[in-house]
């Protein structure tokens, strides 16, 4: 591990106050393309541990911004709910991999990467009160998993221990010969029973991105993160669902877990599925009209914790690009801009029109909230694209549920 590798140009943020509809949203630049010797960052996520410390991590992508090659996993830490936060450091770096490490041969065989340095990719939190632990899961070349954890906040955290045995049931058991694995991105969650449970998405690898056609499911682990095991896949790659990947997930009540699942229907549509122990007995998943699909990961969370007697009040994030395209007529828009916030009321069966956090070219988001009810939105936006910066806004409860559908 590289706990003080520092990454000096990434100092501490500036905090740009932006007052929308009355209410002040705080936004801090916490990574910026071409800074700290990478040529940008993508692939935002974001947690809360049990210490209150806010770690922001992302992939730190050194020549190019393509999803193959040399990338590391960078994190910033603030200890005052996101208002200041410490210098980046390498978290997990290339010296970080075990010394059999190779090319994912799916990425070889398509000149996919560099040769000699490997991409560290899609990070994923899980907070656990229970144990003051936090773990962060993520993938090597899409080919092997492994899992850290912090007991401090932030501050330290273990080695990286190999977990991709558990991802071996989908060959086994589902017959499904994948050839790439991703975690999340993003984070996972720590249900009322005691369970850990990550979304994860596997791919034949057949597509010139190696990342398609795909199928997502869960891993989880009922012994505190020291074993995982696959769940039962929730969907497969189809005609009506193609390329289901990077599924968030919620508690929504004790025995009662939501996904929201990325995908390329024609529909444009986010699709959902419901199971009571996030990992068994998926329901078919259902597209929800109100949320838009621009084929683009998104944040999802709930404002309140698990164990509240009201329902769930969920807060889910995207791309709300719903405009027609200028100049062309009957178009879908799929862009990814106006980054924007949904609130439900009611345990995800309705949700708010969107919210605009980000006008302009903005793409993935992570969402986690403080004890104080503060919201925060880590994500990707730019000016000419998407991927110049990943910021966090801080935004009071008040500002998202100021205007009620």
């Amino acid at each position: 591990m590289n706990p003080s590798s520092l990454l000096p140009a990434l100092l501490f943020s500036l905090v740009l106050p932006l007052c929308l509809s009355g209410a002040a949203v705080e936004k801090h630049d916490l990574f910026v393309a071409g800074e700290g010797g990478y040529a940008g960052y993508r692939i935002p996520a974001l947690v809360v541990t049990p210490q209150q410390s806010v770690l922001a991590i992302c992939e730190a992508r050194r020549s190019t911004l393509r999803d193959w090659g040399h990338i590391d996993l960078v994190m910033r830490r603030s200890v005052d709910g996101g208002r200041t936060w410490e210098p980046a450091r390498v978290l997990v770096g290339q010296r970080d991999l075990p010394p059999d490490i190779q090319r994912n041969p799916a990425a070889a065989e398509r000149s996919l990467g560099l040769p000699g340095a490997f991409t560290i990719n899609n990070p994923s939190w899980i907070a656990d009160g229970s144990t003051a632990e936090t773990h962060l899961l993520f993938c090597a070349e899409y080919d092997r998993a492994f899992i850290i954890t912090t007991r401090d906040g932030g501050a330290t955290f273990s080695r990286p221990r190999e977990i991709t045995r558990a991802f071996e049931t989908f060959r086994t058991r589902d017959n499904y010969a994948w050839r790439v694995v991703a975690i999340g991105p993003g984070h996972g969650v720590r249900l009322s029973s005691g369970r850990l449970v990550a979304p994860v998405w596997i791919s034949l690898g057949e597509s010139s991105s190696a990342h398609h056609p795909s199928h997502c499911a869960t891993i989880y682990s009922d012994d505190r993160g020291a074993t995982w095991r696959a769940g039962e896949i929730i969907a497969r790659n189809s005609d009506d669902l193609p390329d289901p990947n990077e599924t968030a997930i919620v508690e929504i009540e004790p025995g009662r877990v939501m996904v929201s699942i990325r995908n390329e229907s024609p529909r444009n549509r986010r699709a959902l599925a419901w199971s009571a122990d996030g990992a068994t007995g998926w329901s078919r998943p259902q597209f929800h009209e109100d949320l838009w699909e621009p084929i683009c990961m998104a944040g999802l969370t709930r404002l309140d914790p698990a164990a509240a007697d009201t329902r769930a009040r969920l807060i889910f994030s995207n791309p709300a690009s719903l405009d027609p395209i200028p100049d062309a007529p009957g178009r879908v828009n799929r862009q990814r801009i106006n980054l924007s916030l949904r609130f439900s009321l009611d345990a995800g069966q309705s949700w708010s029109a969107p919210k605009l956090l980000e006008a302009g070219p903005s793409a993935y988001s992570d969402l986690a909230v403080t004890p104080d009810e503060t919201v925060l939105c880590l994500y990707e936006r730019g000016s000419q694209g998407p991927y110049d910066k990943i910021t966090i806004a801080r935004i009071p409860a008040a500002w998202l549920f100021e205007t009620r559908r």
